[in-house]
C-alpha cells in the first residue's frame, strides 16, 4: 500500500535561504507557464500541452542560468502541477461546477517543490539535496516501503517540513472483529455512536475565535511590506497552526479508537459542501472536521484490514424510530428528543440516528459480502 511520511525539516540560515530560493525559482516558472498558455489560447486559439513546456526547459535553462542550480525534475513536477490546474479547471467546466481557472501564484501562494528519483540522497537522520545541502530530519517514526517522491514544504509559519510518498508500506493488519459500529456526526457532539458513547465536540477554533481576531486587526493595522507586518503575519499563522494541531491530534484519537475496536465502520455519506452553504453553520461543521475525520477512519481502516461502509444521505435515519421501523415526518432539526407515535418509544435524536445507521450497515455488509462469498 501507498502511504505518507512527515517529517519536520532543520537547517542553518543559507541552506533553508538556498530552499527558499528553490521556491522563488518554481514560483516564477509556474507563472510563467500560466502566461505562455494564456498568451498561447488569446492570440491564436492554440492549446499548449505540459509536454511542450517540459521540452523548453533545457532552453530555459540556457538564458536564464539560475534554474541551472534546480533539478530538471524539480522543474518538469511545476509544469505537471500547472497542467493539473488547468485538467481540474476543464472538468468543473464540464460537470456545471464554478471553473475558477488557474490563477497566478504569489509569495506566500506557492509553498513547495517535488523530488523525484534523483537529487536528494537520504543519510540516517539527515536528507541532503544537491545544491541545497543538508537538512536535519527530525525522526518521530522511522521511513518504511520504497521512496518514490520527496516533497519539501515550507509551511506558513516559516516551519518546513519533508513528505515521504512511499509504495510498498507493509500493512499493519489488526486481528479480526465482527463488531460492526454506526457513527452520527454532529455539532453539539462530535459524534454518537451506536452502543450510546457520546464524544463531545472539543470546538477549538471557537475556542480560539477571540484570539484569532486580535491576531488578524493587528495584522491589518501594520503597514504593507513592513517588518512589523511579517511578524504579525507569523503570530496569526501560529495561532490558526495550533487550532489545526489541535484538530488533527483530536481525530487521530477518534478514529484510532474505533479502528481498533470494530471490525466495520458505518457513516452517512454527507454532502459536507453543500452543507457549509449554510451560513448559520458552516463555521461549525468547519471546526468539527467531519471529512477530515472521514478521510482518517479511511486510511487507518485500510492500513488495519476494517471495513468502512456507507450509507445514502437520504436514508431517514434521524426521523426512523430504530425500535418499530415507523418513519416520523414532523421533526425539525430543533427536536433533539422525540416519542415516537407508533409505538410510545423515547428517542435520544443522535442516538436513535446511530442506531438506525448502524442497522442499515449490517444489512448492507449482509447483502455486499454474502453475494461475494456465494458467488465463490
Amino acid at each position: 500500500m501507498r502511504k505518507s511520511f512527515r517529517y519536520r525539516l532543520v537547517g542553518n540560515n543559507e541552506t533553508l535561504g538556498k530552499a527558499e530560493r528553490w521556491l522563488g525559482l518554481c514560483r516564477s516558472l509556474y507563472n510563467a507557464g500560466l502566461e505562455q498558455r494564456a498568451d498561447a489560447y488569446r492570440r491564436s486559439r492554440t492549446r499548449i500541452s505540459k509536454y511542450d513546456q517540459i521540452n523548453e526547459i533545457p532552453e530555459l535553462k540556457a538564458d536564464f542560468p539560475e534554474y541551472g542550480e534546480v533539478g530538471s525534475q524539480v522543474l518538469q513536477d511545476v509544469l505537471e502541477r500547472l497542467d493539473r490546474a488547468y485538467a481540474g479547471f476543464f472538468r468543473r467546466i464540464r460537470n456545471g461546477e464554478k471553473a475558477g481557472y488557474p490563477r497566478f501564484r504569489g509569495r506566500h501562494r506557492y509553498d513547495s517543490f517535488t523530488l523525484k528519483q534523483t537529487g536528494w540522497k537520504l543519510d540516517s537522520r539527515y536528507l541532503a539535496i544537491r545544491n541545497i545541502g543538508r537538512l536535519k530530519m527530525r525522526l518521530s517514526r522511522p521511513i518504511e516501503g520504497d521512496i518514490k517522491t520527496i516533497t519539501i514544504r515550507r509551511e506558513p509559519t516559516g516551519k518546513w517540513y519533508a513528505c515521504f510518498s512511499c509504495d510498498n508500506v507493509p500493512e499493519r493488519r489488526l486481528p479480526e472483529s465482527g463488531k460492526t459500529i454506526g457513527l452520527d456526526v454532529g455539532i453539539k457532539s462530535f459524534l454518537v455512536d451506536s452502543d450510546g458513547n457520546n464524544v463531545d465536540n472539543p470546538k477549538h477554533l471557537n475556542k480560539s475565535l477571540a484570539y484569532l481576531r486580535r491576531c488578524s486587526r493587528s495584522l491589518h493595522r501594520k503597514k504593507l511590506h513592513s517588518q512589523r507586518r511579517g511578524k504579525a503575519r507569523i503570530i496569526l499563522a501560529k495561532a490558526y497552526e495550533k487550532v489545526r494541531n489541535q484538530r488533527l491530534d483530536f481525530l487521530h484519537k477518534v478514529a484510532n479508537h474505533y479502528v481498533r475496536n470494530y471490525g466495520a465502520l458505518v457513516f452517512e455519506d454527507l454532502a459536507i459542501r453543500n452543507m457549509v452553504r449554510n451560513h448559520k453553520l458552516a463555521r461549525s461543521i468547519s471546526d468539527a472536521g467531519w471529512g477530515m475525520f472521514y478521510g482518517l477512519c479511511a486510511y487507518k481502516a485500510e492500513e488495519a484490514g476494517r471495513r468502512i461502509v456507507r450509507i445514502s444521505r437520504f436514508e431517514p435515519t434521524s426521523k426512523r424510530c430504530s425500535a418499530c421501523g415507523a418513519i416520523n415526518q414532523d421533526l425539525t432539526l430543533s427536536d433533539r428528543q422525540w416519542v415516537c407515535k407508533s409505538c410510545g418509544a423515547l428517542h435520544d435524536r443522535d442516538y436513535n440516528a446511530a442506531k438506525n445507521i448502524c442497522r442499515v450497515g449490517q444489512t448492507l455488509q449482509e447483502v455486499t459480502y454474502g453475494s461475494s462469498q456465494s458467488v465463490s
